[in-house]
Formats: C-alpha cells, structure tokens, sequence
C-alpha cells in the first residue's frame, strides 16, 4: 500500500541527473524574469527619472510579455526549444541592452517603451522546464525511477519561490549600493548564461507533437490552446486574480506599514510569508492525494480565496501578519494543483504554450492590480485597498463553482501515473 506521506519523493527527482543541466538553465533566467519588472523601476528612479515613467514602462514590459510571450511558447511547442527560445533570448537581450544603454546614457522616454516591447519576447523559464519534466515522465523515458508529475511540480514551485524571494532584492540591492543599472545588469547576464545552458541540453528537450496522439487533433495546430482549451482559460483567469489580489496585497502591506511609522514592518511580514509558502509548496510535494484532479482544483482554490479573503479584516500590523501567513500555506498549493491540472487538461506537445498562458494571466494581474490598489491607498488608506484584494480573492473559489462541470468533464484522470509505468520506447 502506497505511503500517503511520504518524505523520500524528492530522491527520485534528484537521481535524474539529465535534469539537472535544464534545471539549472531555468534557475537562472528565473532570476531574470522575477526582477525584470521591479529591477527596472528601480533603475529608472534611481538615475532620476520619475515613478510616473518607471511604473509606465515596468506596465508596458508586463503588458508585451503577456501579448508576446505566450505566442512564443506555442512556436517552442510547435518547433522545438533549441530553434525558438535562443532566437526569442535574443530579441530579449537587444531590449534588455538598449533598456540599459537608454537609462545610463540619459536617452530620450521613448527608447525605454521601444524596450520595453522587445523584452516581452523573454521565452517562460518556469514553462520550458516542466515542459521537459511531463515529456520525461510521460513519455516513459525514467521507466521505474520516475518522479511523480505532482511531486515533479511541487519542486519547480520551489525555485519559483526561491526566485521570486530573492532575485528583486537582489537586483534593487546591486542597484543601490553600485550604480542604477546593475541589478537588471546582472539579471540579463543570468539569463544569457541560463539560456545557453538550458538550448545546449538537448537530449531532454521534448520533440514536436509528441503527445499529439494524445488529443487527436490536427498536427499543424494552427490555433492557440488558449482557444482550443475551456480549461486554460478558466485557470488563466484564475490567475489573473491571484495576480491582481497578491499585487494588491503586497502593496496594501508596505502602504499599511507606512501609515503605522514602520515601513520595516512590510519586508518582515512579506518574508516570513515567503518562506512559508515555500515550505508548504515543499511539504504538499510529499502528500499523496487520491482526490480527482478537478476536485483537488476546487479545494485548493476554496482555500486560498477564503485565506486572502480574510484580508477585509485587516486593521492592524497583527492582524495583517495573521492573514499573510494564514494565505501563504496555501499560495504554493494553489499554484502547484493549477500547474497539475494544466497538465491533465491539454495533450503534452501543447504544455509549454498552456502553462505560459497561465502565467500570463497572472503577470495582467500583477499589471492592474497594484494600480487599482494604489489608487484606493491615494483616497481611501491600505485598509481599503485590502477590501478590493478581499473581493479578487473570493472571485477564486466563485469561478470554480460556475465552470466546475466544465473542469469535470475536460480535466483528465490518472494519465500521468499511467504513461510513468510505461515501457520505456525506444
């Protein structure tokens, strides 16, 4: 009888040494991808321009990369990573350069926008490695000694964490204690180095229409998953609220810690509650749960739109650290049981471009919601602003209930534990 807890499933994911070139590739242009935005705004105030063209060209990176970047992953799906994403890294770096030859040498407004289009062409590190990680277990190719896809999952939300805990610090601390472009410096080189790694492990990458046999559709997928799959865009649309509460979250916290004379106050909090989400993203890896796939969606998302839900009741730096740790146990949960039911919901060749899409969803989040808390904060205090987060919160768990038949009938069931105990093909 298998363990229901087991805390030896990430040996399995360590003992496949061919991930580790891909997974280390994907880490580094994390860095990049979670301080490109902050990384800039921190640039461009601190060699003087105002907050008012920071935050508007950090809006127009978020906006392109949401326009562009899942265009680019359906190119990967249908083409291969190694003839997509070094060509997209490319056009990614020209931006990235001409971002930071603008700001250093006092360039006009304008060339930061021109820039800012390119750099929405950065390939979805997060995607291209689970991408690869569902093609080796699905396909068989670990045989026995395949991790299992939730626990394979659960370890790349890790890095996400790591990522996402370290790398704006990281980039706003380089800027501060060097010279205003050294944060974004350092990430773009992170990125070129993660690239190359990442296009040089070929032997892992997955084959074009490998899991199209799968569906049943036409090879030539001219269409976009995005509309070809209800379940995508009913998880893109469950991130884009997760995108917009946590946005509005974490601004609502540092305006709150202002108005109580601590700004320290925000970065303990917002730490602490990294640092738990990560644990909790680890610890769910090792629970072996029985429960449908569209069920454990419905769960999760009750839970956390319940837990941030609860921000409406925050009036004080107490309160406002009961409910950031009480929503961070069941942010990495959420995100991981989202990943998995892209998994179960579109064929293995179309994983790249659908996963791209959800985090798509929540990068439009990201983009509107901290300006529409920002707004309330400038009228109304934080303690309002955490009343919108509330209501974005509560939306998670509503829009699971209208499309839950829809999740019932397209989310599949036990697919991937089936093909890891496949022959291995040859």
């Amino acid at each position: 009888m298998a363990k229901k807890f087991d805390p030896g499933v990430y040996r399995a994911i360590l003992r496949v040494r061919q991930a580790y070139a891909f997974d280390v590739g994907g880490f580094l242009m994390r860095f990049y991808s979670y301080m490109m935005n902050i990384g800039t705004i921190t640039m461009i105030t601190l060699a003087g321009r105002s907050f008012l063209v920071a935050g508007l060209v950090s809006s127009a990176i978020a906006l392109a990369t949401f326009l562009i970047s899942p265009r680019v992953s359906k190119l990967v799906d249908e083409r291969g990573q190694h003839r997509v994403v070094p060509v997209a890294a490319a056009i990614t770096l020209v931006g990235w350069a001409l971002m930071l030859a603008t700001v250093g040498m006092g360039g006009p407004d304008w060339a930061l926008f021109a820039a800012a289009v390119l750099m929405g062409f950065v390939p979805n590190p997060q995607a291209l490695t689970r991408a690869r990680w569902t093609y080796l277990i699905r396909t068989g190719r670990l045989g026995d000694a395949a991790p299992d896809l939730r626990t394979m999952f659960s370890y790349e939300g890790v890095l996400d964490d790591i990522g996402f805990m370290f790398s704006p610090s990281i980039s706003i601390a380089l800027a501060t204690a060097l010279f205003p472009t050294a944060g974004l410096l350092a990430g773009g080189i992170s990125f070129a180095v993660g690239v190359t790694v990442l296009s040089l492990s070929r032997s892992t990458e997955p084959e074009p229409g490998w899991g199209a046999s799968a569906s049943g559709a036409d090879a030539a997928r001219p269409q976009s998953v995005f509309r070809t799959s209800a379940v995508v865009r009913v998880l893109f649309l469950l991130m884009l609220f997760l995108g917009a509460f946590y946005g509005i979250f974490d601004t609502a916290t540092v305006a709150l810690a202002e108005e109580l004379g601590d700004p320290n106050i925000a970065s303990i909090i917002l730490i602490i509650a990294s640092f738990v989400s990560m644990i909790m993203g680890f610890v769910f890896g090792m629970i072996r749960l029985r429960v449908p796939q569209h069920l454990q969606l419905v769960g999760a998302g009750v839970l956390i739109g319940c837990a941030y839900g609860s921000m409406a009741l925050i009036d004080s730096a107490q309160s406002l650290f009961v409910v950031s740790t009480l929503g961070a146990l069941f942010y990495a949960p959420f995100l991981i049981v989202c990943n998995a039911t892209c998994e179960r919901a579109v064929p293995g060749d179309r994983l790249t471009e659908a996963i791209t899409w959800m985090n798509a969803g929540a990068t439009c989040g990201m983009a509107f919601g901290p300006s529409l808390g920002g707004v309330i904060i400038d009228e109304m205090g934080a303690v309002a602003s955490f009343d919108l987060g509330a209501a974005l919160a509560i939306a998670i768990p509503v829009t699971l209930a209208l499309f839950y038949r829809l999740l019932r009938r397209n989310v599949r069931e036990d697919a991937s534990a089936k093909a890891a105990h496949e022959p291995t093909k040859k």
